[in-house]
């Protein structure tokens, strides 16, 4: 097999991944790849991710994975939780759809929109905590990055009040936020049991929200979703909802502080906050590798041929700043480009759902937590790029910053 070539070891712990992804574009636009003890071929490059994401013979179904290889994959791990996952995620074809069309009329962007007041509600209430913090460094990660998405998918997945607290307790250290162990399997583990109690609790007294709404669409007809897609759909919408949109925040907070210039030209409003938000989806994608597909069948891309069974990883961080797509601008952060087509949210059938929810929750974020706070800086630089340690997201593990006065 291909695969079986001499192969870049992707580091969970890596302190800089766009200059890993500049070494794997210069390998080539599929590249082998070595990623949690699992052997892929990894597409590197704007063009080939999106033919990878698109392409009719190149599945999400575990099913079509080489069983020796899957046989081989370690246990306990992101790509192999990921792998195994049971939702829309890893569904195809018409199952894809059955899955998906419950939760599809819930992220049009008409819809989205209507959520814009109370997200500003909420970021305005967590501006109102910073400025009770004590003077010096604030992990701007962990006191607003992180609570104001994953507070925006409690609350439309309806998510009851009393366990919130624990449910937050635990997405915390699944989500890497502010330091944690290392291994938190037994964590996660603990998160799938909290949320089959909060599907309990919605069965026993629906609402207006998500979940209602899935159990709904399970009890009238059993066929469309299974007990276990719909657990696997809940795990999926809460972690998903709100895990990859800290990064974004977090990455757009940290770009626009170490960009000044850019910064200034959407604080004047010479350039809308919106241009940031998609600039920083290309620039410093909240996703850096995302598994899997797999070939159902042998077939050729970029003049590599990948045999059926045979794994590929998305290089997502890669694929942002392709020279070859973005040309001289790529790794450069400019707001007054042209808005880039990135790949952020995917391509194809799985492209994000929630792509309109992030969208809007970052630059409502963002706008909120500039104008507030007009002296904002970095605490220490360093610290800022401290790697969240997998090889999945793409961000800091925390964000020190300077409040400095707050505005009005």
């Amino acid at each position: 097999m291909e695969t079986e070539r001499t192969a870049f070891v992707l580091d969970p712990a890596s302190h800089d991944v766009h200059a890993d992804s500049a070494r794997l574009r210069e390998a080539g636009a599929l590249v082998p790849v070595e990623v949690e003890g699992v052997r892929a071929w990894a597409a590197t490059r704007h063009a080939t991710l999106a033919a990878v994401l698109a392409h009719p013979d190149l599945s999400r179904d575990v099913r079509h994975w080489d069983p020796e290889a899957r046989a081989a994959a370690p246990p306990n791990t992101a790509i192999s939780k990921i792998a195994s996952d049971r939702s829309m995620l890893n569904a195809e074809g018409e199952e894809h759809l059955r899955l998906r069309s419950p939760l599809s009329r819930s992220f049009t962007a008409r819809r989205v929109q209507g959520l814009r007041s109370r997200i500003a509600e909420l970021a305005a209430g967590l501006v109102d905590h910073l400025a009770t913090l004590p003077p010096g460094p604030v992990d701007l990660r962990l006191e607003y990055a992180y609570p104001l998405p994953r507070d925006v998918i409690s609350e439309l997945m309806g998510v009851p009040e009393s366990l919130r607290d624990r449910l937050h307790e635990l997405t915390d250290v699944a989500a890497r936020v502010g330091d944690g162990p290392d291994d938190v399997s037994s964590s996660r583990a603990e998160l799938y049991d909290l949320l089959e109690e909060v599907i309990e609790v919605r069965r026993r007294t629906p609402g207006e929200d998500l979940i209602t709404d899935l159990i709904v669409t399970r009890e009238q007809d059993g066929e469309r979703l299974t007990e276990y897609e719909l657990l696997d759909t809940v795990e999926l919408l809460f972690i998903a909802g709100h895990v990859t949109t800290v990064n974004l925040i977090t990455n757009g907070a940290r770009v626009l502080l170490t960009h000044p210039d850019q910064l200034a030209m959407v604080r004047s409003g010479a350039r809308p906050w919106s241009t940031a938000v998609e600039e920083t989806l290309r620039w410093d994608s909240p996703i850096a590798h995302f598994p899997m597909r797999y070939a159902v069948r042998d077939l050729e891309i970029e003049g590599v041929t990948l045999r059926k069974g045979e794994a590929v990883l998305g290089c997502f961080a890669s694929a942002g700043r392709d020279p070859d797509e973005y040309g001289e601008r790529a790794e450069r952060f400019d707001v007054t480009a042209p808005p880039p087509s990135h790949l952020s949210f995917g391509h194809g059938p799985h492209f994000c759902l929630g792509a309109p929810l992030a969208r809007l929750e970052a630059e409502v974020a963002l706008a909120t937590l500039f104008e507030a706070f007009p002296d904002l800086a970095l605490a220490d630089r360093g610290e800022s790029r401290r790697p969240l340690g997998t090889v999945l997201g793409n961000s800091a593990r925390s964000l020190p910053v300077l409040l400095g006065r707050r505005a009005g």
